[in-house]
């Protein structure tokens, strides 16, 4: 078990301690959890588990003192935003993104292609965030990010690395913004999202 260190601030290790222990399965989905439990693992007071607490909520990931237990229904509604937020940052993208940026595109998806689970998950990560900077709205970004975090849970247990295309989709959608193509970079970007969507949720009925 990970303890808490004095070089940083007592609250910012707890979240990022917590917030570990919730996407690796120590705290299940469903699981009750309490500031004294907690505060007691990690050898803390309750105030930094307090704040820590609060901003997993904020993110989406406790309720009412629960671990968020994802749904389908709560993945297709996740996923509907994110067609709209990152559909408008691939179309964006097309005609914002430097040419550094769109460097790295390809450099993620070669990487995604040949290295670990752990690798492809981080790359297609990458790929997905730099195109969405470009949409320059931290409010779009905010949304995202929790976004983001809830489809990471629900990919818990789903082997995505293997998803089929995964990566020629992302090709399609590279050449789309390198070539300015914004109307095109966004309908890709969308019919990308649906695949994701589509292969979560077959996976997971197979696993109920």
């Amino acid at each position: 078990m990970q303890s808490i260190r004095k070089v940083e601030p007592a609250y910012q290790q707890a979240y990022e301690i917590i917030r570990g222990m919730i996407f690796d399965g120590t705290l299940a989905a469903g699981q009750k959890i309490t500031e004294e439990s907690l505060a007691a693992i990690l050898n803390v007071s309750r105030t930094p588990i307090r704040e820590s607490l609060r901003r997993l909520e904020q993110d989406g990931l406790v309720m009412q003192k629960r671990v968020i237990k994802p749904t389908n229904t709560m993945l297709s509604e996740i996923y509907s935003m994110r067609m709209l937020l990152e559909g408008y940052g691939a179309y964006q993208a097309a005609g914002n993104l430097s040419d550094d940026k769109k460097a790295l595109l390809p450099e993620c998806i070669e990487k995604a292609k040949t290295g670990s689970k752990e690798d492809a998950m981080h790359y297609n990560t990458v790929f997905h965030d730099t195109i969405m900077e470009a949409c320059g709205n931290s409010y779009m970004l905010d949304a995202y990010e929790k976004m983001r975090t809830l489809i990471l849970l629900f990919r818990h247990d789903v082997v995505f690395y293997d998803r089929p295309h995964l990566q020629e989709e992302h090709e399609k959608i590279y050449h789309a913004i390198v070539n300015g193509n914004s109307d095109q970079a966004r309908q890709l970007m969308e019919e990308h999202l649906q695949n994701d969507l589509e292969f979560c949720l077959a996976v997971h009925e197979k696993q109920k």
